[in-house]
């Protein structure tokens, strides 16, 4: 019997925006970062589109490393080596937007902000700042799919890749990726994050897919 295909995973460009941030908002609805920073249940979803169309347009798609599964249905948002601090003038020409968003909640997302940023690893390293599927696709590789491009550019090029979840089921999934955790911090009167870096593997072998 022919092995089916894998999932189509190419770089995401600023026409998929709008479907990635519903994607994303979708995956994150009850995400304990995104309850932290969103605590009305009933408008989460919306405000994560919004936030997540911020992030993608003025964060990440300027790297050009934002991958998708499957047309939209999962997305990997890397940060290059040396590349993944908010810079200031981004900041500052994303901040109305934010301060829309978050409201009350600006200063202790911001502050948030710079206690992860503190906890990177000296070294450089790829930054998985974002990876999420749309909750009705998940279960099928798809996430795998969107992770493999870069962990596989991290082992031919000897680089290590780092991220922060605050889900404990998703510390296994990364953990069969290469990931380990190396440390723990915690939000301003937040969740606990687990702090993961991935080593380099020999050969260039690629991830595996669950």
């Amino acid at each position: 019997m022919p092995q089916r295909p894998g999932p189509a995973v190419r770089r995401a460009t600023a026409a998929d925006v709008p479907a990635l941030a519903g994607t994303l908002a979708r995956a994150f609805r009850d995400d304990p970062v995104f309850r932290w920073l969103f605590p009305l249940g009933h408008s989460r979803e919306a405000r994560n589109a919004a936030f997540f169309e911020v992030e993608l347009r003025h964060l990440h798609l300027r790297h050009n490393e934002v991958w998708t599964a499957d047309e939209g249905a999962s997305a990997a948002l890397w940060d290059p080596p040396g590349r993944w601090k908010v810079p200031l003038t981004t900041l500052a020409r994303v901040g109305p937007s934010l301060i829309r968003l978050l409201g009350a909640r600006t200063p202790i997302g911001l502050l948030g902000l710079n206690r992860v940023e503190a906890r990177h690893p000296p070294t450089p390293h790829w930054y998985l700042a974002i990876l999420g599927t749309d909750p009705d696709r998940q279960g099928r590789g798809l996430a795998s799919a969107a992770l493999a491009p870069v962990l596989a550019r991290c082992d031919a090029e000897g680089t290590p890749a780092y991220l922060e979840t605050a889900t404990p089921e998703n510390v296994p999934f990364y953990e069969r990726h290469g990931f380990a955790v190396t440390g723990e911090a915690t939000l301003p009167r937040g969740p606990l994050l687990w702090l993961m870096t991935r080593p380099p593997r020999r050969g260039g072998a690629g991830p595996p897919t669950p």
